[in-house]
C-alpha cells in the first residue's frame, strides 16, 4: 500500500493506492533507482524551525488560543491538517505552553 498525501494548488491530496506483489514487480520494471555519491543536504531543519518559532510567537503574541482555532492557524502557516496536529502535539510537550481543558476544546496558555 501506498499513500501519497500533499496539495495541488489549494486543494488538499489524501490517496492509497493498494498494490499486490505482481503490481510491485511490474512497477519495479520500469523503475531505475539512483544513488546519490554523496548525502544532500537539505534545508528541511530550517524550514522546521522557522515554523517552529512562527508557532510559538504566534500563541506568545495571542496569550491563549482555544485547540480548533489554532489547528487552523497552524494548519494555515504549515500547509495542511496534518502537519498543523503535529505542531499541536508539539506545543502540548512545550516547556512554555500549558493546556487546560474547556468545555468544548483544550485551550493553549503561553507561560512565561
Amino acid at each position: 500500500m501506498v499513500r501519497i498525501r500533499g496539495q495541488i494548488g489549494a486543494w488538499p491530496v489524501d490517496l492509497t493506492v493498494e498494490l499486490d506483489a505482481q503490481d510491485w514487480a511490474q512497477l519495479a520494471q520500469h523503475v531505475t533507482l539512483e544513488v546519490p555519491a554523496a548525502p544532500v543536504a537539505t534545508a528541511a531543519p530550517v524550514a522546521n524551525d522557522a515554523l517552529w518559532q512562527t508557532t510559538l510567537a504566534l500563541l506568545r503574541e495571542a496569550g491563549q488560543l482555544d485547540g480548533p482555532h489554532l489547528l487552523g492557524q497552524l494548519a494555515g502557516l504549515a500547509g495542511g491538517e496534518a502537519a498543523g496536529k503535529r505542531l499541536l502535539v508539539r506545543l502540548r510537550h512545550c516547556a512554555q505552553v500549558r493546556v487546560e481543558a474547556g468545555a468544548d476544546a483544550p485551550i493553549y496558555h503561553w507561560v512565561d
